[in-house]
C-alpha cells in the first residue's frame, strides 16, 4: 500500500506539469459536425458531462522545445473557441461552438463540468451566527469507502462499524483506541457483481444481518446480498430481488427495499422489509418515491409529528420536501452530488449520499452531503468531485434552511447514523478513507 500511495502521488504530480490537457480535463472524440453543432462520443467516459458544461476541441498539437537546450517540453494544444454542451444523451452529446473552422471527425475534445445554474448562489451562504461543527476523525483506513453502516455484528453492543469499498468489499469493524478502527470480518463480492450499497439490521440482539445492493453487470439487474457472522466469517445466507438500503438512525432505523427498473431505469415505490420465518420479505408498509432511488432520500415527519414526508434529492441538485398539504418545499442551496455511478446498459444510474433525518417529528433536523465540483485535475479515485461538507437543515416557514455545516477534507459517498452519532467517511486524494464523527 505504501507503493501504491507514492506512485499515485507521482502520478498526480505527473499530471499536472507534464500532460495536463490530458489529465486535467475527460476526453471526447468528434463523430459528427453540422454546421456549429458537434457531436462527441462519451461512451467511454466515466463521468460524462452535464447541459451546459464548456468544452473546447483541439485542432492540432506540436512539439514544444526550449530553442536553447533543445529540451522536450511536452505537447503544445491549439483549441478552438469555447462551446458549450446542450444536448446529452447516454452514450454522445451534442455541443454548440460559436466557430467550428478546422473542426473535423476523429479531432479531440476536452471538457469540464459546468456549475450549477440559478438565481440563488451556488455555493452554501455563510451564517456568521452559527459556528461551524466539531467532529473527531480517525486515523485512515485503507479503502476507498463508498458505503457504511453501523450495527452490532460481532457481538451484542460492539457497535461496529461496516464498510462497503470501491474493491466490492464488505469490512466489518471494531474500535480500536485513539480514533481507530480494526478489520474484524470480511467478504469479497464475485466478479461481475458491483456493490451499490451496504446497509445492516438486526434479527436479534447481537446479530445485525448485513445487506449490499449490487448491479449484476452481465444480467443488467440489481439484487441484494444478505450477509451473516457465522462462526467468525461473513457468509452469504440469501439474494433479495431488491434494492436495499437503510433508512433512519439507530433505533428508528427501517430497511427499505424497492423493485428496481419500473419503465426503463427509474425504481419503483419503497417496501419495509420484515423479518419472518427465517427469512426477509417485504411487508405491506410502503411509500412513494416517485421514482427515486432510495439513495439520497428519507421518509420522516418533518413537518409534522405523526405525518411522514418524503424528502429527495432532486436532479437539479436541491433538496425536495414533499408537504403535508401536497405541496413542496426545497433548499435554495445546492446538495446534490453523485460520486458513485453505475452503467446499465446505455444509461448511468447516480446513487446519491444519504440524506439523514432526526430528531423531534415535525421539528427535524436533516443531514445532506455537498460534494464540490474538481474544475481543475480529474483522478479515477474522484471524478469530479472535491472535498465535501455535510449540511445540517431545518424546515422553517415554508423552505429548508441550513443552521450548522461541517467542512470537510475529502470526498463523501455516504453517511449513516446511530442515536448519538452521524458518521461519513471521507475518501482523501490517495485513495483512503477517514471516518467522521459528528455528535448529533
Amino acid at each position: 500500500m505504501l507503493y501504491n500511495y507514492y506512485m499515485k502521488k507521482w502520478f498526480s504530480w505527473l499530471c499536472v506539469v507534464g500532460c495536463l490537457p490530458v489529465c486535467a480535463q475527460a476526453q471526447m472524440s468528434v463523430v459528427r459536425v453540422d454546421g456549429s453543432m458537434v457531436y462527441l462520443d462519451t461512451s467511454d467516459e466515466k463521468t460524462a458531462p452535464v447541459k451546459g458544461s464548456t468544452f473546447k476541441v483541439i485542432l492540432a498539437t506540436e512539439k514544444l522545445t526550449n530553442p536553447q537546450t533543445g529540451k522536450n517540453l511536452g505537447e503544445l494544444y491549439h483549441y478552438s473557441p469555447t462551446g458549450t454542451i446542450t444536448e446529452v444523451q447516454p452514450l454522445y452529446a451534442v455541443g454548440k461552438l460559436p466557430d467550428a473552422t478546422g473542426v473535423s471527425i476523429g479531432k479531440q475534445a476536452v471538457w469540464e463540468e459546468a456549475q450549477p445554474v440559478s438565481s440563488t448562489p451556488a455555493s452554501i451562504p455563510v451564517d456568521r451566527t452559527t459556528n461551524p461543527l466539531p467532529y473527531t476523525v480517525s486515523e485512515p483506513l485503507e479503502q476507498t469507502i463508498i458505503g457504511l453502516t453501523q450495527a452490532d455484528v460481532t457481538a451484542p453492543d460492539a457497535a461496529n462499524l461496516i464498510t462497503l469499498s470501491d474493491k466490492n468489499e464488505i469490512t466489518v469493524f471494531t474500535r480500536g483506541d485513539k480514533h481507530t478502527f480494526i478489520p474484524q470480518l470480511s467478504f469479497t463480492l464475485p466478479p461481475g457483481k458491483k456493490g451499490l450499497a451496504v446497509s445492516a439490521h438486526a434479527v436479534k440482539p447481537g446479530l445485525a444481518q448485513i445487506f449490499v445492493s449490487v448491479l449484476e453487470e452481465t444480467q443488467g439487474r440489481i439484487t441484494t446480498f444478505v450477509l451473516e457472522n457465522q462462526d467468525g466469517q461473513l457468509r452469504k445466507t440469501a439474494i433479495l430481488p431488491f434494492y436495499v438500503k437503510e433508512l433512519g438512525c439507530g433505533s428508528q432505523k427501517h430497511i427499505w427495499a424497492q423493485r428496481p427498473f419500473v419503465l426503463g431505469v427509474n425504481p419503483g415505490n419503497a417496501r419495509e422489509l420484515v423479518f419472518e420465518k427465517n427469512k426477509w420479505v417485504a411487508s405491506g408498509a410502503m411509500f412513494n418515491t416517485r421514482h427515486n432511488w432510495l439513495a439520497g432520500l428519507n421518509y420522516y415527519p418533518v413537518q409534522q409529528a405523526g405525518k411522514d414526508n418524503l424528502i429527495a434529492t432532486a436532479s437539479n441538485g436541491t433538496l425536495r420536501l414533499w408537504l403535508n398539504n401536497g405541496k413542496t418545499a426545497e433548499s435554495k442551496d445546492f446538495f446534490g452530488a453523485s460520486p458513485l455511478r453505475a452503467q446499465y446498459k446505455q444509461q448511468i444510474l447516480k446513487f446519491y449520499p444519504a440524506v439523514q433525518a432526526f430528531g423531534t417529528p415535525g421539528q427535524a433536523t436533516l443531514a445532506a452531503v455537498e460534494n464540490g465540483t474538481k474544475l481543475g485535475l480529474l483522478s479515477e479515485t474522484f471524478g469530479q468531485y472535491q472535498a465535501g461538507k455535510i449540511h445540517f437543515l431545518q424546515y422553517e416557514k415554508g423552505a429548508l434552511k441550513v443552521t450548522q455545516t461541517a467542512e470537510l477534507d475529502g470526498v463523501i459517498y455516504d453517511t449513516t447514523c446511530t442515536d448519538k452519532t452521524l458518521f461519513a467517511a471521507e475518501v482523501l486524494p490517495d485513495g483512503t478513507s477517514r471516518i467522521v464523527e459528528i455528535s448529533k
